[in-house]
């Protein structure tokens, strides 16, 4: 943390970011009305990558060479945190409101919590599980729109699935991204991760290309894709580590939890979608939950 008190600036950064992250989920919706979520993960992150390497450059001079042991780790950050999560989240984004999908990625802290507890054997108290339980129940309670009797009756669609997926994707990402990775900027290993990810879902994508179409690239498209790769991915990662140097990670985590509040917000007032009272009180029973896990 820097020696410097934070200002109105840090804070004001503190807050855009999760705005910004509420956002995405519009912008991908947007994406997979017109790409499969395929070819939109592998453009999102097309754009991501040329305005990561320019974060890169003009930050810290270029990206820094590897070792054989980080080129490893980097592949396997780019694996879950890139191909993996993004093809989850377009995935449900196809299924799902973006209200909805975005309520349910305020999971994060908690699962990730879970997992380096369960897997790891990293101890959690009494609390933080009670807020891992409260986390998923509110979001049991947004799941079932407050109906709990749907779980019995297959209330749970493949687009919940693939947001658990992506949210599980994610915290095996910070997790090994704590453990595997040492003598990289959190921005030169994103960017390799970043570039891992694409070449990945370039591969993968391959045999769609010829689907594409000029037309398809309307204004609207384009705009979204640059709201993912640009302000999205890139803006608001430096905005987020710089904001972390001046009020420190546990501080500035506890701003990640207005991300699904301005990912319901943003959506109901720019797609339209319905505001139901579940949501409301699910997301808010979420919320608390997390904020008990992520509390220093």
């Amino acid at each position: 943390m820097s020696g410097n008190r934070p200002g109105v600036t840090d804070y004001i950064r503190l807050i855009t970011v999760p705005a910004i992250w509420g956002g995405t989920f519009v912008a991908g919706k947007i994406v997979v009305a017109t790409l499969t979520p395929l070819m939109g993960s592998f453009a999102r992150y097309v754009v991501a990558c040329v305005a990561l390497l320019v974060a890169a450059v003009v930050l810290e001079g270029g990206l820094p060479r590897l070792t054989a042991r980080q080129w490893l780790a980097t592949f396997v950050l780019g694996l879950f945190g890139v191909f993996a999560y993004n093809l989850f989240f377009m995935g449900a984004l196809t299924r799902l409101p973006a209200s909805r999908a975005a309520l349910i990625i305020a999971l994060n802290p908690a699962i990730t919590m879970a997992i380096s507890a369960v897997v790891l054997g990293e101890r959690l108290s009494a609390r933080r599980w009670a807020g891992v339980a409260l986390a998923l129940f509110g979001v049991a309670v947004v799941v079932s729109r407050g109906d709990f009797s749907s779980f019995a009756s297959g209330g749970v669609g493949a687009g919940e699935l693939f947001m658990f997926a992506a949210v599980t994707s994610w915290a095996l990402y910070t997790i090994l991204g704590r453990k595997v990775l040492g003598g990289l900027s959190p921005l030169a290993a994103t960017n390799y991760a970043a570039l891992w990810g694409t070449v990945l879902l370039g591969a993968v994508a391959a045999p769609q290309f010829d689907t594409l179409h000029p037309s398809q690239f309307d204004a609207r498209l384009i705009l979204s894709l640059l709201y993912l790769g640009v302000l999205g991915t890139a803006l608001a990662f430096v905005w987020y580590y710089m904001s972390v140097k001046k009020v420190g990670a546990s501080s500035a985590s506890i701003f990640n939890n207005l991300v699904p509040v301005f990912g319901v917000a943003i959506s109901v007032l720019v797609l339209g979608e319905a505001l139901l009272p579940s949501m409301l009180i699910g997301g808010a029973i979420a919320i608390a939950g997390v904020m008990m896990v992520s509390r220093a």
